[in-house]
């Protein structure tokens, strides 16, 4: 927060609107002369009759956080003017979205990993056939489609609840993918 009594020079604003800057010039804390980009940006979208307004009715605790967003959305606002703010936080879902689903694949890897070598670990009883003893990326492709178990995703049977929720889910989006889970069928 800068004064424009200690620079002698007017505050952004004022400077932006071409008039004195008063020692008790509502937008000179907020709006120092260092930024007139802020300021341009804030008046172009909002008006300065506007952010007065807005800036007189909030209490003085709460107006550096007002200028701060309304100067946040309108960068964004001018940069992308159909969508603003929305643009911006859409693209952030739409990337921790992606880097979910890619921390779900990992772990799911990871489990299915720890499982192999656990089950390599073990000695086969005795009697068992070749496919039970393969690791679950070393069984064929036909093994998982007709045991249910397209790309590794466990599916409890109708009627026998899991315990507990599995921290992940390889199919977030809703899309029903076959064949196509978190894991290359190898």
């Amino acid at each position: 927060m800068a004064s424009s009594s200690s620079y002698n020079s007017p505050c952004a604003a004022c400077k932006f609107l071409r008039r004195k800057c008063m020692p008790g010039c509502i937008f000179a804390p907020y709006f120092p002369p260092e930024e007139p980009q802020k300021f341009a940006n804030v008046h172009k979208i909002f008006g300065a009759s506007n952010v007065t307004k807005l800036l007189n009715e909030l209490l003085p605790h709460q107006r550096e956080d007002a200028v701060n967003s309304l100067a946040y959305e309108a960068e964004a606002r001018v940069r992308d003017p159909v969508y603003g703010c929305v643009g911006a936080i859409s693209f952030l879902q739409r990337q921790v979205q992606r880097l979910q689903k890619e921390l779900d694949a990992a772990n799911s890897d990871l489990i299915r990993y720890a499982c192999s070598e656990i089950s390599t670990a073990l000695p086969a009883p005795p009697g068992a056939s070749s496919i039970q003893s393969m690791a679950p990326r070393q069984r064929p492709i036909e093994y998982n489609r007709r045991m249910g178990n397209e790309g590794g995703n466990y599916h409890a049977p109708p009627g026998m609840p899991f315990p507990y929720t599995l921290p992940w889910n390889d199919n977030l989006s809703g899309d029903n993918n076959e064949g196509e889970g978190g894991g290359s069928n190898m």
